[in-house]
């Protein structure tokens, strides 16, 4: 999910669109990734994404990047597009990408742009009915669910869509059933987080972090600490500050004590890290594999 920054617009006419467009198209003969399901809405964009050997992130940087350029050339301004980073629910496909594609085909209905899912032009439900061709969205795992013959598949596929307008909303889609992110069942959940490297049932401690972070920007903690807007000091304590946000039991409070700042600074140094990092591919890079690494040095607690 992409959504302009402040709830702006972030598509105003037919060539924001097309240009998205080429876009998706590009990312997925660039990076070997799968789109199964889209939706541009004015001011925010929905994608169902299966990545291959390219992480998420770059494929979502590119996309985001580019558009930002190309939108705040066409209109004559600077500054952000998009409301910091993408954020992203990993789902289990075997039990939930039919429910996905459903939900994000009827975004429109829900929020009341389009009376019927089929009479919104920027999605990709009109691809799934036959009424418009899109070679690189990936339509065949979803209709073959429903039937091996293609009129079949998308009589029913056209019925399931249908059905879910008396369904009602699915908050699941916006915020995961699992660790925050992840929406599927325990066994996928734990298999997902071993192949991330992450492990379930880690605690990390405000030890580790600090350890890890300043080791990768070869700081010292005195260092880290020093008064002064230095570059590498600076980010690494953005980058601290990011990592500790994402702990429940851990507080940037602590956090200020170590590092001599307040609050209040720490917070919004993680903010704009966070910021930067979606239009800085280098930046997304460290900060996921400082994560990564904090994450294989933790280890399981009772």
């Amino acid at each position: 999910m992409l959504r302009g920054n402040a709830g702006q617009e972030i598509f105003s006419d037919s060539a924001d669109g097309t240009l998205f467009y080429q876009l998706l198209e590009e990312a997925v003969e660039r990076y070997a990734c799968r789109i199964h399901a889209f939706c541009l809405m004015p001011n925010h964009v929905h994608l169902a994404i299966q990545v291959g050997e390219a992480p998420l992130s770059r494929i979502m940087h590119n996309i985001s990047f580019r558009y930002t350029r190309f939108f705040n050339r066409k209109r004559g301004v600077t500054g952000h597009l998009f409301q910091g980073r993408y954020k992203a629910i990993l789902i289990d496909a075997e039990s939930f990408l039919l429910e996905l594609v459903r939900y994000i085909h009827l975004n429109p209905v829900r929020t009341y742009t389009a009376t019927e899912a089929e009479d919104y032009p920027w999605s990709s439900h009109r691809a799934y009915l036959g009424f418009e061709s899109l070679p690189w969205l990936t339509v065949d795992w979803l209709q073959l669910h429903f039937s091996d013959n293609p009129s079949t598949a998308t009589a029913q596929y056209s019925a399931f869509i249908s059905d879910g307008v008396e369904a009602g909303d699915s908050r699941a889609f916006l915020t995961g059933n699992q660790e925050g992110r992840i929406l599927s069942d325990d066994h996928f959940v734990e298999v997902a987080l071993y192949r991330a490297g992450e492990g379930r049932g880690h605690r990390l401690s405000m030890n580790d972090i600090v350890g890890r972070v300043c080791a990768f920007y070869q700081l010292s903690e005195e260092e880290l600490a020093r008064l002064g807007k230095q570059r590498h000091p600076a980010e690494a304590r953005a980058l601290i500050a990011w990592l500790v946000r994402e702990q429940q039991h851990l507080s940037l409070t602590e956090l200020g004590r170590r590092t001599r700042r307040d609050l209040a600074s720490l917070s919004q140094a993680a903010s704009r890290l966070e910021r930067r990092a979606a239009q800085d591919e280098a930046l997304a890079d460290r900060m996921q594999s400082v994560k990564k690494e904090l994450y294989r040095l933790t280890k399981p607690y009772r």
